[in-house]
């Protein structure tokens, strides 16, 4: 570098990041008015640049002997130099907050009622070419919804007959009615919570998979990959998991009953003496068939509900992977809120019907 008595400031070879330290001593050695000479440089990167650009701008430097090249280079910085305009956010108030999310829930439905829609169609589409229905995939998803789900489903159910009897016997020991803890573990499980509680696991198990693994594909590209070779995804993914979910929520409703039942005969039997012949007996007798007959037909509707709205959040999945998260998070809360929407109708409905 060389540095003359009329401060002339004249850097030689490369103008780079590795002297960007030593070149801002000599500038700032340097007193007003100062001069910039670039014609020795021979390289020059984007730190150099906005060194000089800087030295120019803040101390009023002039600036001579620029290539052509330098001198681009130079303009692009001083171009990139200009101030951001930050836009605070937008104060909502609660009025704003409510009517952004009615419209986030009407989006939401109609997208819903769109998709669910399409599912339709394609299931009309594999009945009527029963050559495009996918046996493998169906099977697949029986293992993923139902059998694994046993041990799970099983065990919550057995410790919720347990938990059922117990809090019921606390109650109608005050009035001398433990046996009418029979009535109160067969007619809640069988009815109630035998189908709504396998809806509830199915969806944070089942749900959140079906959510997880279309959005995924969603993010990889492959569904965008079958509608190029002409596969339909909606009836290469959402048709097999919709069709499983249906066919193995009722099985999978049934064995929560029964466990539910064998937790609370054991709690009844150990717990208030009653033999579990007579709780057999008595089950029999207090739970009509239309019991069984409601927990079986709620439970394909509740399948069916978790399986779409899981497959319609998983389409929804944009070329983000916090989406999927997201997606899934959104597609359990939305199956479990939908199952107990439903279940609140189912309730409505058989009490209409008359059967109580």
């Amino acid at each position: 570098m060389n540095e003359t008595d009329n401060h002339v400031f004249a850097p030689s070879g490369a103008l780079t990041i590795a002297r960007v330290g030593s070149t801002q001593r000599d500038i700032d050695a340097l007193p007003d008015p100062l001069t910039i000479d670039l014609s020795s440089v021979e390289r020059i990167d984007t730190v150099g640049a906005w060194m000089v650009h800087r030295t120019v701008r803040d101390r009023g430097a002039k600036l001579v002997g620029a290539s052509s090249e330098v001198g681009k280079l130079l303009d692009q910085v001083a171009e990139a130099d200009r101030p951001n305009e930050i836009v605070p956010p937008k104060k909502i108030g609660a009025v704003g907050e409510l009517g952004e999310w009615a419209i986030q829930f009407g989006q939401t439905f109609v997208g819903l009622l769109g998709f669910f829609g399409a599912t339709l169609m394609g299931f009309a589409s594999v009945i009527s070419r029963p050559k495009r229905f996918r046996f493998n995939a169906v099977v697949q998803q029986f293992d993923v919804v139902g059998v694994r789900a046993l041990g799970i489903i099983g065990l919550m159910s057995f410790l919720i007959g347990i938990v059922v009897g117990q809090q019921g016997a606390v109650q109608l020991q005050q009035f001398g009615a433990e046996v009418y803890t029979i009535n109160l573990i067969g007619r809640i499980t069988v009815r109630e919570l035998g189908p709504l509680m396998t809806a509830i696991m199915v969806a944070g198990r089942s749900g959140s998979a079906f959510a997880a693994q279309i959005g995924t594909m969603k993010i990889t590209e492959e569904v965008d990959a079958m509608r190029t070779i002409g596969v339909s995804p909606i009836e290469a993914l959402v048709v097999p998991r919709v069709f499983a979910a249906i066919v193995t929520m009722p099985l999978l409703a049934f064995w929560a009953m029964l466990t539910a039942i064998i937790g609370g005969g054991i709690f009844c039997w150990l717990g208030l003496g009653i033999p579990p012949l007579t709780y057999i007996q008595r089950m029999a007798e207090v739970v009509p068939a239309s019991d069984l007959w409601v927990g079986l037909i709620k439970a394909p509707v509740f399948g069916f509900i978790i399986a779409l709205a899981g497959c319609f959040q998983g389409m929804l999945v944009a070329n983000d992977s916090e989406q999927v998260g997201l997606k899934t998070t959104a597609a359990v809360v939305q199956s479990i809120f939908l199952v107990i929407v439903l279940d609140a109708v189912f309730a409505v409905f058989f009490s209409s019907i008359g059967w109580l």
